[in-house]
């Protein structure tokens, strides 16, 4: 086998994935949640609907599963509406 049969041969690791949750507060509108979850991760408004009530009762929901730029992308949208709508919207990234 040659250098460059070799080369071809490796297998490429895939790369780690990146949990995107929103953090329930007392401040941000459920509204303005579903809004973001229609704008940033381009739900459908029930998809969205559904999304916003898990991170009401449950504390904290998924938006999605995106590489790793993907992901921080995702946090710096999220993050950027909130501020400029001045909620504490709070999103964090976990490891798969």
């Amino acid at each position: 086998m040659n250098e460059l049969q070799e080369d071809i041969s490796l297998k490429l690791d895939e790369p780690k994935m990146f949990k995107v949750l929103l953090l329930n507060d007392d401040v941000t509108t459920m509204d303005f949640v579903v809004q973001v979850l229609m704008d940033i991760f381009h739900y459908d408004i029930e998809k969205a609907s559904r999304i916003m009530l898990e991170i009401h009762h449950l504390g904290k929901g998924l938006c999605g599963v995106y590489t790793q730029e993907i992901a921080l992308s995702k946090q710096r949208q999220v993050i950027n509406a909130a501020m400029k709508a001045n909620f504490p919207l709070r999103v964090e990234l976990e490891e798969e």
